[in-house]
């Protein structure tokens, strides 16, 4: 397996696609990042056409063991985010 496209390969790629230069790709990569957590963090979802969608949800109070010492601790409820990958990227992955 490769390793992981970093932003600074993303920001490229992304610029050339656009025919753009870095900058332009780079602060609109930047917005895109910015609008999903804010909508995600609100908890709303969002959807990428395409890839999936990104979404929050809660979790409830539950009871978590600690494996070093066998305790039983209850973690309060909290939010988790969560992506959903889309069914077009699934197939395109196994073909």
């Amino acid at each position: 397996m490769s390793k992981p496209m970093t932003k600074t390969q993303l920001v490229a790629a992304l610029a050339e696609e656009m025919g753009t230069d870095r900058k332009t790709a780079g602060t609109a990569l930047d917005a895109i990042t910015a609008l999903i957590t804010r909508e995600v963090a609100a908890g709303g979802a969002v959807t990428l056409p395409g890839l999936g969608k990104v979404a929050c949800r809660a979790r409830p109070e539950r009871q978590v063991r600690n494996p070093a010492t066998n305790e039983i601790l209850t973690k309060p409820a909290d939010r988790q985010v969560k992506f959903t990958i889309a069914k077009a990227l699934k197939d395109s992955v196994n073909v």
